[in-house]
């Protein structure tokens, strides 16, 4: 195939193209051809150099009006989705089992979804590196860019698109000038190497599209399925107001004797000889007993039961079954180091968020409230002699003297840790403390864990 002749010039192209009349120089518009999308201006530089109008244009005034009517529909539909909760609410409230089970499966549907995001964000850091480092490497050889798409113009058969605003568009000009021989020997191996670049960045930038379109779904998802959880629960505690008439006096009076306590194991014997609450709690745990059990082994079949009123199983028998009350990062072990010259009680976990906090085994609570420098703290009575304590969270949405079931909502996270020995650290992150005691006596809650998703028990 010898090379055509009487080609248009670079010039001629650019003034019977889309681009008008403009003149620009050569290396100015494969620079904007290459890596235009590697140099955009940001929305406020392009702001900060627009004069600003006197009057707003026709195409602003209807934007404006688009806005506004987005606005609405979205009020609309946050209305329509509030009557058809409480229609939703009204029906399952009237029968305490369906209740329960729509918090447990609904709690167990945000937990997921809170993982889903968080491996999304986790899929996308090292995703979002990459991109940056490519467009980094092709800003840094804007030069050998030029040079090449240069050396490709002159040596086509015609003029190829060099007026290039994509990197697809980038990708496609090497592509067909290498098919086509175009390129001398010296210029193919540096030729390749962007095209190689250039279809990492694509690649790129497709999956990177994609995990956020996701990730926009699952938070959106995420927000719905907080409004309907948190309906349930004001359902909930309602129910569990009419039942225990005096809870606000009760709760009053537990942070009063909170005051008085200095240990938390002088604060559970306080509560639960105290009142009334906790002390009927502290009364049903010890006299259900163990939960029968088959072979020696706990009777799972239990914890299918939302009505339950009592442990399906022994929390001495729950080991190895158990799941930790909130998606996170351990960060503190028991045993280790507490930084301040002792050891840990219990263990830490960085959460994100507003993130959803579950019970991870049956129980009575005896205490809710803030204590001394745990923030605001849960105590249940899980019987044998076992309790579970939960600090950290920002709002606790159960009652003292409440049966809550496995995996059943009872707190919400903040934006910061709420517990001192973890703000000492300077830990910006909300932060849940975990804490077992057997007989007053911290014990290590590491056996009770589920080593595996499939292992856990669920309510």
């Amino acid at each position: 195939m010898q090379p055509a002749r009487n080609l248009p010039s670079y010039h001629d192209t650019v003034r019977g193209g889309a681009f008008g009349s403009l003149r620009l120089p050569l290396s100015i518009a494969l620079v904007s051809a290459g890596v235009a999308a590697m140099s955009l201006p940001t929305a406020a530089q392009v702001a900060e150099a627009t004069p600003q109008a006197t009057a707003p244009s026709g195409d602003a005034i209807k934007q404006r009006e688009q806005e506004l009517e987005a606005a609405r529909a979205q009020q609309k539909s946050a209305v329509e989705l509030q009557q058809r909760l409480r229609a939703e609410v009204t029906v399952i409230g009237q029968d305490r089992t369906k209740l329960n089970a729509q918090l447990i499966d609904i709690a167990a549907q945000v937990r997921n979804i809170e993982t889903r995001i968080a491996d999304a964000e986790a899929r996308l850091r090292p995703l979002d590196s990459r991109e940056q480092q490519i467009r980094g490497s092709l800003d840094s050889r804007r030069a050998e860019v030029v040079e090449v798409l240069a050396a490709l113009q002159r040596a086509g058969r015609r003029t190829p698109p060099a007026l290039l605003v994509r990197p697809e568009d980038a990708l496609q000009s090497l592509r067909t000038a290498i098919l086509l021989g175009s390129v001398v020997p010296e210029l193919r191996s540096r030729a390749e190497k962007l095209a190689d670049d250039l279809t990492e960045l694509i690649t790129l930038r497709k999956n990177i599209g994609s995990e956020r379109d996701r990730l926009a779904l699952d938070r959106d998802k995420l927000k719905v399925d907080q409004t309907r959880l948190a309906a349930l629960v004001d359902e909930r505690q309602r129910q569990q107001g009419a039942i225990e008439k005096d809870i606000e006096a009760e709760g009053a009076r537990a942070v009063t004797l909170a005051r008085q306590v200095d240990t938390l194991q002088s604060l559970i014997g306080k509560m639960e000889q105290d009142l009334k609450s906790a002390a009927k709690a502290a009364a049903a745990a010890t006299l259900q007993g163990a939960p029968a059990t088959t072979d020696g082994k706990p009777n799972l079949g239990g914890l299918k039961d939302p009505g339950r009123k009592s442990p399906a199983i022994a929390f001495a028998s729950a080991r190895g079954l158990l799941a930790l009350p909130v998606n996170g990062v351990k960060i503190r072990e028991f045993g280790s180091s507490d930084g301040v010259g002792g050891v840990e009680k219990g263990i830490s976990l960085a959460t994100r968020a507003a993130a959803q906090v579950t019970t991870p085994c049956d129980g009575w609570v005896v205490y809710v409230g803030p204590f001394r420098s745990y923030g605001q703290l849960l105590i249940l009575n899980a019987g044998g002699g076992y309790h579970v304590l939960i600090a950290g969270m920002e709002r606790i949405s159960v009652n003292i003297g409440q049966f809550v079931l496995t995996g059943e909502p009872v707190a919400t996270m903040g934006t910061t840790s709420q517990v001192a020995s973890i703000l000492a650290t300077n830990a910006s992150q909300p932060v849940l403390y975990i804490e077992f005691r057997k007989d007053g006596t911290p014990i290590d809650p590491g056996p009770w864990w589920a080593a595996k998703e499939g292992e856990k028990v669920r309510g």
